[in-house]
C-alpha cells in the first residue's frame, strides 16, 4: 500500500501533491513541451517505407499508375522530408544537428535498395521454411514475423546512425502489433525467418547469422546483472551462428553464450552456456501420468 495517500475528496490537496511530484522528479514532467518525435509521424514513415518497398501490396492505387521511377522518386522525397523533421526533433536543436539529420536521411535512403534485397531474402527464407505459406504474396501481406523483420531492418539503420528514440519507437510499434520484440540494436544476417512469432524477444546486443529460424516464444536475452545501467555497451545477449533453428519456448541467455553453426535447439530448452557446431540440444521428455477420471 502506498503511504501518505491524499484525501480522495480534496482536489486542492491532490493537486499540490502532484505538483510536488513534478518538481521532485529527475524526469522532466511539467513545463514547456518536450522536443520529441511525433509517434503518429514515425508510424506514417513506416507505412511509407512499406509503400516504397512493396508497392503492389501497400501502394496508393492512384500513384501506382505512375512509371515506377516517378512513383519511387515521389515517395523518397516525402520520406526524406518527414524523416529529417523527426530526426531533428529527436536531437537537441542546433545547426550541427540539422546537418547531421540531413546526412542520416541521405545515408538511409542510399541503403534502401540493399534493405529491399535483404527483405527479399527474408521473404524467400520464410516461404521455403513454412509449408503453410501458399504464396510469397501471402507472407508479405499477412505474416507478422515478416512485418517485424521489415520494421527492424529500417530501424536498425537508424540505430547504427545513433538516432535517439525513433528506432525504438519503430520496433515497439511492431512489437505492439505482432508480439515480436526485436531491439533495433541487434545484428541479424540474411535469410532470417520468424515462424508464428508471438512472444519472441531479441535483445540489443544479440548477433544472429545467416539462415536462422526462430519459433514463437524464443528469448535471446541477457542474464540479470545486478549492476543494471553499468552494463550498457557490454555484450549482454547471445550470438547465434549460421543455419540454426531454435524451436518454441526456448531461452538462450548471456553475452558469452555462443550457439554454433548448424545447431538445432529443441523446444523449451534453457541455455546459458555455449553450444558447439553441428549439435542438437533437446530437453529430456517428461514423464506423463494418466489417471482415469471417474467423476466429472
Amino acid at each position: 500500500m502506498i503511504k501518505g495517500n491524499a484525501n480522495p475528496g480534496n482536489l486542492d490537496q491532490i493537486s499540490v501533491r502532484i505538483a510536488e511530484n513534478y518538481a521532485g522528479s529527475d524526469l522532466p514532467l511539467y513545463g514547456s513541451s518536450l522536443r520529441l518525435p511525433e509517434r503518429k509521424a514515425v508510424i506514417e514513415l513506416l507505412l511509407d517505407f512499406q509503400k516504397l518497398l512493396f508497392p503492389a501490396y501497400f501502394g496508393d492505387p492512384t500513384l501506382i499508375r505512375l512509371p515506377p521511377e516517378h512513383y519511387t522518386h515521389l515517395l523518397l522525397e516525402r520520406i526524406r522530408i518527414s524523416l529529417r523533421q523527426q530526426i531533428e526533433l529527436a536531437m537537441e536543436e542546433s545547426p550541427e544537428n540539422s546537418k547531421r539529420a540531413q546526412q542520416i536521411c541521405k545515408q538511409l535512403i542510399g541503403r534502401l535498395p540493399a534493405i529491399q534485397e535483404l527483405l527479399e531474402k527474408d521473404l524467400t527464407a520464410t516461404f521455403e521454411g513454412d509449408p503453410a505459406a501458399q504464396t510469397k504474396e501471402e507472407i508479405v501481406f499477412c505474416y507478422p514475423g515478416f512485418f517485424a523483420i521489415f520494421v527492424y531492418r529500417i530501424a536498425h539503420e537508424l540505430y547504427l546512425s545513433k538516432v535517439p528514440l525513433i528506432p525504438r519507437m519503430m520496433t515497439e510499434y511492431a512489437h505492439g502489433k505482432t508480439g515480436i520484440d526485436i531491439n533495433p540494436g541487434a545484428v541479424i544476417g540474411e535469410y532470417f525467418f520468424i515462424d508464428h512469432g508471438t512472444g519472441i524477444v531479441i535483445g540489443e546486443t544479440t548477433i544472429i547469422g545467416d539462415h536462422v529460424r526462430l519459433y514463437q516464444g524464443t528469448t535471446l536475452g541477457a542474464l540479470s546483472p545486478a549492476s543494471g545501467q553499468a552494463n550498457r555497451g557490454v555484450k549482454r545477449h547471445p550470438t547465434v551462428g549460421n543455419n540454426v533453428i531454435i524451436y518454441s519456448g526456448s531461452t538462450i541467455l548471456g553475452g558469452d553464450t555462443i550457439i554454433g553453426n548448424n545447431v538445432i535447439i529443441g523446444g523449451n530448452v534453457f541455455i546459458t552456456e555455449s553450444v558447439p557446431d553441428n549439435t542438437r540440444v533437446t530437453m529430456k521428455s517428461p514423464e506423463l501420468t494418466f489417471r482415469e477420471v471417474k467423476d466429472l
